[in-house]
């Protein structure tokens, strides 16, 4: 069974609240705990725990990153 998160239970995925740092995109749920890149309190002034839909489209890499990440469930909000 897939695992499904509110933007509420997702925002506590942020490294602090919870050691997992999880984002949404798309409605998919990434894991990034283990991203170097999010190694930090944040990437690019971006926190874990967030919906990065449209954020995604203005980053360099775009989605291209997303196939490399394991994916932990669907956002339902």
């Amino acid at each position: 069974m897939e695992k499904t998160f509110t933007k509420a239970q997702l925002s506590q995925y942020n490294g602090q609240d919870k050691p997992e740092k999880y984002v949404a995109i798309d409605g998919i749920v990434y894991d990034l705990t283990n991203v170097k890149a999010w190694a930090g309190d944040n990437h690019h002034s971006h926190v874990a725990g967030n919906d990065f839909s449209n954020e995604i489209l203005q980053a360099p890499h775009k989605k291209t990153v997303l196939e490399k990440l394991p994916v932990v469930g669907k956002l339902v909000d």
